[in-house]
């Protein structure tokens, strides 16, 4: 039986910030859930942000991860539901009591429940809606049924909207008296009699002007609209691009349907640079919480394309293989230049990728792009070729052996930084995701050409 002083306190810790998740609100946590003390449990969860208890239900293991939603019972927040990774979440739903669930999720906005029953499957996504009102039920298949990765499926449809003749005073009078508004919101959208956009006013200038100011007279400059099928990589480039807030979403015929904030936007952004690096390292879109065959199947395509690779790059060595078996420095030595090789052209790999993402490589500065890296790789190639000449000279005593690596760090350097440009580039007109395939490709390309150069020039110049 465990003593009750056992309890972690947050208060023996003087440095201890109250409103995030530690160790030792964990513990704390975790302790409460054990003696079953709801209260406790309260205490310690009630100062946390949404996000953090996110993190705690993704920490825990799946015993206490039930044990500890059912303690928690109807003050389950839906936020919750909107900050859990993906497999995580569909056990938090089959977990929680049907009411709770409900309660949960009306609490959120329309754009936040899409988001969530877009990446259920089977009875967790028919849960979540039969858990709606018909009204919002109809609004989010509604939203679901625009294409994936839109603006329509991105947008929330709680809009702030006022005619375009409105005052000023029109404006305040609106929202005071509207029985619901969005959570947040930064602007009113004016619209015309047919329900087209044709500006917005900040929430900041309706505040400040007179009563008696037309609307139009307030409008932001830079005014635009996205359709609901553009890309949703489309519209987050826009708002980071020209540093939008918001922006209103029109259907087929131009008129107002919904509007995109700029929270769901950087949400898009920081997703696909987490792609991007996740692909880059050939691990797909896993995460922490994922099975361990989840994870397997994920992970044995892309080392399934490296022992291919190596097997090429082995093939290449295997053509030298006499010249291996009379000077025995070459097989001390051959790592070295495969290494930086492939380092060199990984970085530039790494720039490219980035790049693309955000746009800044085109077609209008791509060869720049390209000479400026193979120089990068010549000035590289050519300070690490003294180098390792000189090391090539003392080490074994070799004059020629020296030349012979020196070269052809020059040369795989080079072609690194080609490559690192090149491949992804090429992936990217041929409509391959450059994050995905292009290490493979990138790394091939090094060690065969690096291969080749030291052990053809060895070939050449020793025997």
């Amino acid at each position: 039986m465990v003593e009750e002083h056992a309890l972690p306190t947050l208060e023996q810790d003087g440095h201890e910030d109250v409103y995030s998740l530690s160790a030792k609100r964990l513990a704390a946590i975790l302790f409460a859930v054990e003696r079953g003390d709801r209260d406790a449990l309260i205490e310690e969860i009630e100062p946390l942000h949404a996000a953090d208890i996110a993190d705690l239900l993704e920490q825990v293991n799946a015993y206490d991860r039930r044990r500890l939603i059912l303690l928690y019972g109807h003050d389950f927040d839906g936020d919750i539901l909107s900050e859990l990774d993906e497999g995580v979440r569909e056990d938090v739903i089959s977990v929680l009591h049907p009411q709770v669930l409900a309660e949960a999720v009306r609490d959120l906005e329309s754009d936040d429940v899409v988001d969530l029953v877009e990446d259920l499957e089977g009875d967790a996504q028919e849960a979540v809606l039969a858990s709606l009102h018909a009204s919002d039920r109809v609004a989010v298949e509604k939203s679901l049924a625009y294409p994936e990765f839109s603006a329509g499926r991105m947008m929330q449809r709680e809009v702030v909207m006022g005619a375009e003749h409105w005052t000023v005073g029109h404006a305040i009078d609106f929202m005071r008296e509207a029985q619901e508004l969005p959570e947040d919101f930064y602007h009113m959208v004016l619209v015309d009699p047919r329900l087209r956009p044709v500006g917005h006013v900040t929430l900041g200038k309706i505040l400040g002007a007179p009563r008696g100011q037309k609307l139009n007279e307030l409008m932001e400059p830079g005014f635009r609209t996205f359709s609901v099928d553009e890309s949703e990589a489309d519209v987050a480039y826009a708002f980071n691009q020209y540093h939008m807030i918001s922006a209103p979403v029109v259907d087929e015929a131009g008129r107002l349907v919904g509007v995109i904030t700029i929270d769901d936007a950087m949400n898009v952004l920081d997703e696909e640079h987490e792609e991007d690096i996740l692909r880059l390292a050939g691990v797909g879109e896993g995460s922490l919480a994922d099975r361990v065959f989840e994870t397997v199947r994920a992970r044995i395509p892309w080392l399934a394309v490296n022992l291919v690779t190596a097997i090429l790059a082995s093939l290449v060595i295997a053509q030298f293989e006499a010249t291996i078996s009379q000077f025995v420095a070459l097989a001390v030595l051959m790592p070295i230049v495969a290494s930086m090789g492939g380092n060199a052209g990984t970085q530039s790999l790494t720039v490219a990728v980035r790049a693309i993402a955000t746009r800044d490589l085109t077609g209008a500065n791509v060869w720049r792009v390209i000479r400026r890296e193979v120089l990068v790789g010549l000035a590289n190639g050519l300070v690490f070729a003294v180098i390792m000449g000189v090391v090539g000279v003392l080490w074994f005593g070799s004059p020629a052996l020296g030349m012979v690596i020196a070269a052809s760090m020059v040369i795989n350097l080079v072609i690194a930084g080609l490559a690192g440009v090149g491949v992804p580039v090429l992936l990217e007109r041929l409509g391959i995701d450059p994050a995905l395939a292009s290490g493979a490709f990138v790394t091939t390309v090094t060690d065969v050409v690096g291969f080749f150069a030291f052990l053809g020039l060895a070939a050449m110049v020793l025997l």
